[in-house]
C-alpha cells in the first residue's frame, strides 16, 4: 500500500486464492477499505466455482500491467503465489485449456483406480516426464496426464522452459524476518482469522470442499473439524502448522531467485 501510494499507481494480486469472493478472511484478502483508496486488480473478481490458472492470469494481467506502467510508470504487484508471479516474470508455457469432458473423465479415472494407475498413465503417454516428476504430486500426475489427453501429444513437448521478454522492467523487492518472528506472527494471524469469522466462513464453502480452490491451508482443517475428525483447539494447530510449512516452501522457492533484492525487517 505504501509503494503503490508513494507510484500513484494500483496494485495487482498476484495471490491465487484472494481472487475468489467467497473465502476472504482466509486469504488475508485487502480489506474494502483499502481497495476504495487504491485500486486493485484481482481481488474477489471470481467464484471458487470457476477454474483459473497461472497461465491465465499471464494473459489477464500483462494489459493491465502495461496500462498502469503508461500511465503512472510503475505498477506494482503483491503476493503470494510463487506460479503466479512466474507467468508474469518469466512466462507461462503455451499449455492448452482442458476442456471439461476430458477435465471429469481424469479426475473420475483418479477418484476410482487412484494414484497408481494415474502414474502408469503418465508413463505410458509421457515416459520422459514421468522420469522428472514428482510422482507422491497427485496434483501434477493428474495435470499432466490431462494435458497428454487434451494435445494428443506429450507435456514434455510443451514444456520450453524459456523465458519471455516484457515491454517492462521488473524489480523484485522480498521481505525477510527471522524464522522465530515469522512463525510466530503466523500463529498470531490465524488465531486474528478466526476472531474475524474465518470458521463461518469455511461452514459456508463446506459443501463445495471438492473444489480446488478450496484445497487451501485454513479451509482443510477446518473441514476436518466440521466432520469430527478432531476439535477445535486441534484444526487451529494445524492451520498454523500448515501455514508454517507452506512459508517454508515459499522461502525455499524465493530463495533459488537470485533477482530478489531482500529487505531485512
Amino acid at each position: 500500500m505504501a509503494v503503490a501510494r508513494e507510484f500513484g499507481c494500483g496494485i495487482i494480486s498476484a495471490d491465487s486464492r484472494q481472487i475468489y469472493r467467497e473465502i476472504p478472511i482466509g486469504t488475508a484478502a485487502p480489506t474494502k477499505e483499502m481497495m476504495q483508496e487504491i485500486k486493485h486488480w484481482f481481488v474477489g473478481t471470481k467464484s471458487i466455482r470457476e477454474h483459473y490458472s497461472a497461465g491465465q492470469f499471464e494473459i489477464d494481467a500483462l494489459p493491465i500491467i502495461e496500462n498502469e506502467i503508461n500511465e503512472h510508470g510503475h505498477a506494482v504487484m503483491c503476493g503470494g503465489s510463487m506460479m503466479y508471479i512466474d507467468a508474469i516474470c518469466n512466462g507461462i508455457d503455451d499449455i492448452p485449456d482442458i476442456s471439461d469432458d476430458i477435465r471429469e473423465r481424469v479426475s473420475k479415472m483418479f477418484q476410482e483406480e487412484g494414484l497408481e494407475t494415474m502414474k502408469e498413465r503418465l508413463k505410458a503417454l509421457d515416459p520422459e516426464y514421468y522420469k522428472t516428476v514428482d510422482l507422491r504430486n497427485w496434483k501434477r500426475v493428474v495435470h499432466a496426464v490431462e494435458i497428454c489427453e487434451q494435445t494428443g501429444g506429450t507435456f514434455t513437448e510443451l514444456r520450453k522452459g524459456k523465458k519471455k521478454t516484457r515491454n517492462f522492467e521488473i524489480e523484485k523487492r522480498g521481505i525477510y524476518r527471522e524464522r522465530e518472528d515469522l512463525f510466530k506472527r503466523i500463529n498470531l494471524r490465524v488465531e486474528e482469522m478466526m476472531d474475524q469469522g474465518l470458521e463461518n466462513e469455511a461452514r459456508t464453502v463446506h459443501p463445495l470442499k471438492g473444489l480446488n480452490a478450496l484445497n487451501t491451508v485454513g479451509y482443510k482443517e477446518l473441514f476436518g473439524y466440521f466432520e469430527g475428525q478432531y476439535d477445535i483447539k486441534e484444526a487451529i494447530r494445524l492451520v498454523q502448522r500448515n501455514t508454517r510449512h507452506y512459508a517454508r516452501k515459499q522461502m525455499t522457492w524465493f530463495n533459488r531467485d537470485g533477482e530478489i533484492e531482500w529487505i531485512d525487517l
